[in-house]
């Protein structure tokens, strides 16, 4: 029987991720298992130089995001767990967000990943793509996908 002991969460905090931990949630109370709660910063960030905007601006604004993003991470596991009986660990990383989570995954040997899809509808999620669709066809544990209701 398939029994996860670490779990990982990406989120964008929208109410598409707190679907997703919810269901995370309910699955690390039944199985002992901890929670890993991953937010990734899309890195295009560095794109700025060619409008003219310093590297030293360019850092403060990354550093000020990872500090925003840990606040609101925190935020999100605190509305969305009720529950003491799970551990959940925040991180947030610069980076391709579908690239961050599978590099999460291998580096922190995670026995499951449980991902928001936005669901977005035709042609446009085939022309788009998703990170969710893209995590789901390279990761090397199970990957749950959370379609919204």
């Amino acid at each position: 029987m398939f029994t996860p002991k670490n779990i990982l969460v990406p989120t964008d905090f929208s109410k598409y991720s707190d679907a997703a931990l919810k269901m995370a949630i309910d699955i690390a109370i039944t199985h002992n298992a901890n929670i890993y709660l991953l937010h990734a910063i899309d890195d295009q960030m560095h794109r700025a130089v060619d409008y003219r905007i310093s590297y030293e601006d360019i850092k403060q604004i990354e550093k000020d995001s990872i500090i925003a993003s840990k606040e609101r991470l925190r935020k999100q596991a605190d509305d969305v767990v009720k529950s003491k009986k799970v551990k959940i660990i925040l991180d947030v990383k610069n980076g391709d967000p579908a690239e961050v989570i599978l590099k999460e995954q291998k580096a922190k040997k995670m026995d499951l990943i449980v991902i928001a899809s936005h669901g977005r509808p035709g042609i446009v999620k085939y022309l788009m793509g998703s990170v969710a669709t893209k995590v789901a066809k390279s990761a090397t544990c199970p990957v749950m996908l959370v379609k919204p209701k």
